[in-house]
């Protein structure tokens, strides 16, 4: 009898575990070309994002990287319409770097509740206020040439400001964070952005470590092991902060980096050994479906045509390994953001908040997203396996 209540409440936990996790790509504002997108090209996308042959989800969720549609000073980014259309549910995203305030942000916002309503704040699950604003004013950040940043007092008093501008409204309740590389959520002097969040993103792309704060070498064979590294440092700086993995993925094209080499074998490869083990478990935004950056080398678009066919196989194995690391990563403890570089989309809005595109040398790197170490293992435990988990904890109590 006791043994019956222990696995109705596992399997009820193990339920509960795989459920509500939002599986998504990242989406700039531009083109791979530099072309600004508008309504047709987003719906297009987020259309493409949710018939993908062989996925193991649906992929029905978007990041954005503003809330300002380009070419204008404060209209409602055409994603906004698109997602609507297509029943996407977004991950709003304002542009913090190199801009005393975000006014024409919030004011973008302001004006899409209005004119969208609930068709539109029904659709929102986040609001990233900013985006590796913290790397790029790291000393690794500015010797990558990673472009203009943002403080943590500023991106503080950012996310204070977007509170405040939602009150009265329905996006009053939704969640508002930050999103930024492993290496500066774990850096202790960037404190004060983890406490001011209510989630935290992170981005995290063992294609662009060098070995300095993961000593590992960065070839694809270690890029499982790498990615649940600076997923245990990130778990271990942010606490009990929910946190979500906003970009990660390997490229399919395009210059060799340290020991990683650009394939689309490399690409599916990575997917299968660490996509698959967040896919349903962690909240989770693919780096991408159709590049943004014409400025990046390297290309990550799983579907660069947008015809629903993918560049590699996306069904996941069967039995998939959780990536166990093998080493500890050190984070600097002054906060250099890492040496790495990840591939931000661009997602230039206009006015104060725009975003400056970004050169190679420049992307930051990040860490998944994309909710490890101690409680965070939690998290990237299958249903079953966290089920059998809490099956344990619980008899071992109940003895």
């Amino acid at each position: 009898m006791r043994f019956g209540t222990v696995f109705a409440l596992a399997a009820s936990v193990a339920v509960a575990a795989a459920e509500d996790k939002y599986l998504g790509f990242n989406s700039g504002a531009t083109t791979d070309a530099g072309k600004i997108k508008k309504q047709a090209d987003f719906e297009q996308e987020f259309s493409t994002a949710q018939k993908l042959k062989g996925a193991p989800g649906t992929f029905s969720s978007v990041r954005l990287y503003t809330n300002i549609q380009g070419d204008t000073t404060d209209s409602p980014i055409e994603a906004i319409p698109a997602a609507i259309k297509t029943k996407t549910k977004i991950l709003l995203g304002m542009w913090t770097s190199g801009t005393d305030n975000i006014d024409n942000e919030l004011s973008a916002l302001s004006k899409a509740i209005e004119q969208y309503g609930s068709d539109f704040t029904d659709l929102v699950v986040g609001i990233s206020v900013g985006s590796e604003d913290l790397y790029r004013v790291s000393i690794d950040g500015i010797k990558n040439k990673s472009g203009v940043g943002a403080e943590v007092n500023t991106i503080v008093e950012f996310i204070k400001n977007t509170r405040d501008k939602l009150k009265g409204t329905a996006l009053a309740k939704t969640p508002v964070g930050h999103v930024d590389t492993w290496t500066a959520w774990a850096n202790s002097s960037n404190k004060a952005v983890i406490d001011a969040s209510d989630f935290v993103g992170v981005n995290t792309f063992p294609y662009y470590e060098n070995g300095n704060n993961i000593q590992m070498t960065n070839e694809i064979d270690n890029a499982a092991d790498i990615f649940q590294a600076s997923f245990d440092a990130t778990k271990e700086a942010v606490g009990d902060k929910p946190m979500w993995i906003t970009e990660t993925g390997w490229p399919t094209t395009g210059p060799k980096w340290n020991q990683a080499v650009p394939s689309v074998d490399n690409a599916k490869k990575y997917w299968d050994t660490v996509g698959c083990t967040l896919f349903g478990q962690v909240n989770t935004f693919w780096y991408i479906l159709r590049d943004s950056n014409p400025d990046n080398k390297m290309k990550f678009g799983i579907d660069p045509e947008l015809d629903g066919t993918p560049q590699f196989n996306l069904t996941c194995p069967e039995k998939t390994a959780t990536p166990t690391p093998s080493k500890t990563p050190s984070a600097s403890a002054t906060g250099n953001g890492s040496a790495s570089a990840s591939p931000t989309a661009s997602g230039t809005g206009t006015g104060t908040s725009n975003q400056s595109t970004q050169n190679d040398s420049s992307q930051s790197s990040p860490s998944p997203a994309q909710q490890t170490g101690s409680g965070a293992d939690v998290a990237r435990l299958s249903p079953i396996a966290f089920g059998l988990s809490m099956l344990l904890a619980v008899a071992g109590w109940m003895a």
